[in-house]
């Protein structure tokens, strides 16, 4: 018995296979009926497969019928049963013409030469000669016809098939035409891909032109974008397009969501076996063994995989280890939120980012959904405009939308617009909950706790409070995921915000009375209730914020009757009059800010968190000794200046304990060196604290930080005892803040001793002259330096050179470097070795000239008050940051100054400024800079309108170390993310652009943005203004202080007005 070859010329159609069988069976009845073909019917009818088969033995007429014709027409697959006698059959022979001429619009032909030789049948000797000859006498009169089945014979024994010769066990032959039947069902079988599939075909077109499926290479092509956007409709797309053209292919869907247990990786590798062999014998339980069963049985492959919402790398490499066995030709599609699990693959060229729906295809989807046709009616164009904005591109939001309006009036049009911000639609709202009303009582108070106070929020965080009430999240939050009502995306739970806007609608209908609703989220009706004492034991949880800082005043007993109270978030709302009561059932409680003591009778033993930083907490009060907190996992409380002694916190699930600037903190109680699940102890500044036990038995922690603790007496017995009590082989501490002070006479007799760390602080008042540092390698090679990953050095107040550490043997993989309040004069020009730094941050160095070129991987560079630099290193720092105009990645740098660098070319008094760009302009390689005045202490934002309409707000990366300015700073940005695409904005041959600088606290003194623009010129810049980069040097454009922007002055083509003002 020969294999089975997969025929390379085969194709089927991209439409989706909508035939009435599956396998149409053609023979000759004399000779297989009773037998092979017999049993080969009912193994194939026993798989589940609809096949047809004449059962008529006695076939009347020289046509065959028309019901014969339609079966094959309508069949997905034929096989071929090549027997002695069927040449000699002319229904047989027709059969075989129509088939072949089925094959021609994609269906599968599969040959089966029962007993006898291919090559007699192409050859058309032996029996099918004698059959050709007999039929040529019998119709001399249409040798045509006879002509057409000797061509369909020769067409049809060329085609790749089964051998089966006498003697041969039949079953395993009929076994192998199971398999491959069943193969090229499922890849046959098409993916539905979208109702309005508008914007869908030509993204689709871009992935296949990077697929290049005509190269016989190997490629890995990525999708990736936000959610919603539509990379796994584009998926589909491309698969129902190209799969027929390989050996095998296969769809995961959900990588993200299947892959959380090695159960779940184990079902996903058995079905990309299964799809692509036909076989679900697989015995192997083990993830990596079954990574090496999929290697071996499709190494030899020409195979296509989708990979669908990936978000680690060991997700591919559950299905495809290295990447590095796929045979030529293959293809494999990528599909992620993260563009960083692609460029871990190494290859940004084949990296699709989903670009939201223009205006025009936004138009079109919309009005499919709206109006069931490509564009809509006149007298709704303005507000198909604007609901189109507020979809903002985005595919999901535009069908919901869009469906919602279908049929309604321009008045009804108009009342939606202003009501969908706070009220879902009915129609929606209705059909959601049809699937919420089918949810169990515990899944829907997950749903609603979710929806009203949870959105966003890490999911571990939000399962350990909602365990600690009773509602099993462990499974109802997967429930709700499979269900659609919850995502949980990189370990936070999101909801759609129709979703959310639901399950606070069915919230509000509970009652007319905000008192008498289990959850109150909205400012105006918890003020309400707390303020007039309208509580009840129905409420469930309360959340006070508000969008600044207000002062309210409280009723003293407001939560006096809200026995069944869970969750209290405040935000922003001072309480001036003291509580008098709480409820002891809180399993969450965020009170910042609160200016007096607990109640007396306040014993929370239920608590998960507690969250009251800059509070006058009395610790002593609310963890009373005859009292155990099983379920407190997490306590803030920085800054809270009431705070003398740390009791024992009886709390032996505590994860998570933040102390930081509690600065009349003089002791520790003994037992917080016996909490085994701690993971992060921060008692940064806590300047009295001189107490702290001696005995430590942590096998979680991760971060310690006693940073400025400057009476604590730590390392005496620290780290005596560091390798006794803490096994090195459980605990990795990540980060370690250590301080050396004046019992520390060398620097080095401590710093050997520290523990393996990716993150390494030295800081020291007091220690050996640093002009002996010769000595300190010798010493310092103790430490393992190769994990370093972020190394700050300040306070070092005789450090004036840094060669002894600028050596990259010693820091292979260092990211982070800061230097602060340290003598140095110059950065060592071998930092330039570093080739892995990131983050340069330099406060207070007083004395420091000279920064030479940096590392091509920095990304930030922050130099603060070094008043002493030298304008040529503040310009080569600018020289370099240009060169990244064109780059992926967002840069931000931060020099001391007042001047904004001429190569940009529109620069502006205050904080605004716009200009005119053409039709092509990419505003992702926008450059910004601007001025800041010395009290400045917070992150600039960017907000950018196009044509008067306001499509972003752009943050940058916002960084902590950059407080108390003492002069101006010039701050420069180049941002990397695109929520939209340029083609959106840039609608015109002109486009007005607003460009405004916005800080919480600061005044900003000038701003500029480099852009290519088509504003009219002031004068061309002369080589001696532009830095020695590649930086397009646009020219300077003009300023028209008194030009203001309204509504009427809408570009459009055409216009000619080119005036570039800042306001």
């Amino acid at each position: 018995m020969a294999a089975f070859l997969t025929d390379e010329g085969d194709s089927f159609s991209s439409s989706t296979h909508k035939g009435d069988y599956d396998v149409f069976l053609s023979f000759r009845g004399e000779d297989t009926r009773h037998g092979f073909t017999g049993y080969l019917y009912q193994a194939l009818c026993d798989e589940g497969f609809k096949t047809f088969i004449d059962n008529k033995d006695l076939q009347k007429g020289e046509e065959i019928s028309v019901e014969l014709i339609k079966a094959i027409k309508s069949s997905m697959i034929s096989i071929i049963i090549f027997s002695q006698n069927y040449a000699f059959s002319t229904w047989c022979l027709e059969e075989l013409t129509k088939i072949l001429e089925c094959k021609k619009n994609g269906q599968k032909v599969l040959p089966v030469y029962y007993k006898v030789d291919p090559s007699k049948v192409r050859k058309q000797e032996g029996s099918f000669g004698l059959a050709l000859t007999t039929h040529e006498k019998k119709f001399e009169n249409n040798i045509e016809k006879v002509l057409r089945w000797r061509v369909a014979l020769y067409e049809a024994a060329s085609l790749s098939g089964w051998l089966y010769e006498d003697g041969s066990p039949e079953y395993e032959l009929i076994q192998e035409i199971i398999r491959v039947v069943s193969s090229t069902k499922l890849n046959r079988t098409k993916l539905f891909v979208a109702k309005y599939p508008i914007g869908v075909d030509s993204r689709a077109k871009v992935v296949e032109r990077l697929l290049n499926i005509k190269s016989n290479d190997v490629r890995v092509v990525g999708i990736h974008g936000l959610g919603g956007i539509g990379k796994t409709t584009i998926a589909k797309a491309v698969y129902n397009r190209v799969a027929n053209q390989f050996e095998g292919s296969s769809f995961l869907m959900n990588i993200r969501e299947n892959s959380r247990t090695d159960c779940s990786i184990i079902k996903l590798q058995e079905q990309l076996l299964s799809e692509i062999l036909g076989s679900k014998e697989f015995k192997v339980h083990s993830t990596s063994k079954r990574t090496n069963v999929i290697k071996e049985r499709l190494s030899c492959k020409k195979i296509f995989l989708i990979l669908d919402d990936v978000d680690k790398l060991g997700q591919i490499e559950n299905f495809l280890g290295k990447c590095d066995w796929l045979a030529n030709g293959s293809r494999v599609i990528i599909t992620t939120r993260d563009k960083h699990v692609l460029t871990t693959l190494g290859n940004d060229s084949l990296i699709y980012k989903v670009v939201q729906l223009d205006r025009h295809e936004a138009f079109q989807l919309f009005s499919m959904h709206a109006f069931n046709k490509n564009e809509p009616e006149a007298n709704y164009l303005l507000l198909t405009n604007q609901f189109i904005r507020y979809a903002n591109g985005l595919p999901l939001a535009l069908q919901i939308i869009g469906s919602d309006l279908r049929g309604r009036s321009i008045r009804e049009w108009e009342s939606e617009l202003e009501k969908y911000k706070n009220i879902p639609n009915k129609e929606i709202q209705n059909i959601l909950k049809v699937s919420f009303e089918g949810l169990d009582k515990n899944e829907q108070d997950i749903f609603l706790d979710i929806a009203c106070f949870f959105q966003g929020l890490s999911k571990n965080y939000v399962m350990d409070i909602l365990a600690a009430c009773n509602l099993y999240p462990d499974s109802g939050i997967s429930k709700l995921i499979d269900k659609c009502f919850i995502s949980a995306g990189f370990d936070n739970l999101w909801m759609h915000d129709l979703l959310q806007q639901m399950g606070r609608d069915i919230v509000q209908q509970e009652s007319n009375v905000p008192g008498n609703r289990t959850r109150l989220w909205c400012y105006d009706d918890a003020l309400e209730v707390l303020t007039e004492n309208m509580g009840s034991d129905k409420i469930q949880g309360i959340m006070l914020c508000f969008h600044k800082p207000i002062t309210v005043t409280l009723a003293p007993k407001a939560f006096k009757r809200m026995r069944n109270l869970k969750f209290l978030i405040v935000h922003n709302v001072h309480i001036c009059e003291e509580l008098k009561y709480l409820p002891n059932g809180l399993r969450l409680l965020q009170l910042p800010n609160y200016p007096f003591p607990l109640p007396s009778n306040f014993c929370p033993q239920k608590l998960v968190t507690l969250k009251m930083p800059h509070s006058r907490i009395r610790l002593e009060k609310l963890f009373k000794q005859e009292f155990q907190f099983q379920n407190l996992k997490s306590i803030n409380l920085c800054r809270c200046e009431s705070i003398t002694k740390l009791p024992n916190l009886c709390t032996p699930n505590l994860e998570n304990l933040d102390l930081s600037f509690c600065k009349n903190l003089v002791e520790c109680h003994e037992s917080i060196g016996f909490l085994d699940k701690l993971q992060e102890l921060l008692l940064s500044s806590c300047e009295k604290l001189q107490n702290f036990p001696s005995h430590l038995t942590w096998k979680s922690l991760d971060t310690l930080d006693i940073s400025s603790c400057s009476r604590l007496d730590f390392f005496s017995f620290l780290f005596a005892e560091w390798c006794l009590t803490w096994a090195m082989d459980i605990i990795r501490v990540h980060g370690l803040y250590s301080y050396c002070y004046e019992n520390v006479v060398d620097l080095e007799d401590v710093v050997y001793k520290l523990p393996p760390t990716e993150i390494l602080f030295i800081y020291t008042s007091k220690s050996r002259p640093w002009c002996e540092y010769n000595t300190f390698p010798k010493s310092y090679a103790f430490l393992d330096l190769s994990n370093v990953q972020n190394l700050d050095l300040s306070n070092v107040g005789n450090l004036i050179e840094l060669d002894f550490l600028m050596k990259s043997d010693y820091f292979l993989v260092l990211e982070c470097l800061y230097l602060n309040e340290i003598n140095i004069i110059t950065i060592p020009e071998s930092i330039i070795k570093f080739t892995r730094l990131e983050t340069l941050g330099i406060r207070c160095c007083k004395y420091l000239l000279e920064i030479p070129r940096l590392p091509r991987s920095i990304r930030r560079v922050y130099i603060l008050n070094s008043h002493s630099l030298l304008p040529q290193s503040s310009n080569r720092l600018f020289s370099q940051f240009g060169e990244f105009w064109q780059s992926r990645y967002e840069y931000e740098l931060i020099v001391p100054g007042s001047e904004i660098p001429k190569w940009f070319n529109h620069q502006s008094v205050g904080n605004s400024i716009s200009f005119w760009v053409g039709r092509d302009c990419d505003y992702l390689k926008f450059c910004y800079c601007v001025v800041l005045e010395p009290k400045w202490h917070d992150t600039v934002h960017v907000s950018l309108k196009f044509n008067g309409i306001k499509f972003i707000n752009l943050i940058p990366y916002r960084f902590k170390r950059i407080t108390d300015m003492t002069c101006n700073h010039v701050w420069f940005l180049k941002l990397y993310e695109s929520p939209i695409d340029s083609k959106d904005l840039n609608q015109f041959e002109r486009n007005r652009v607003e460009v405004e600088f916005g800080a919480a606290v600061s005044h900003i003194l000038r701003c500029g943005v480099h852009a290519e623009c088509i504003c009219p010129l002031v004068q061309e810049l002369s080589t001696d203004t532009l830095p020695p980069t590649p930086i397009p040097a646009f020219p300077i454009c003009s300023i028209s202080m008194e030009t203001t922007y309204t509504d009427s002055d809408s570009p459009s083509e055409g216009s000619h007005d080119d005036e570039c003002d800042s306001s």
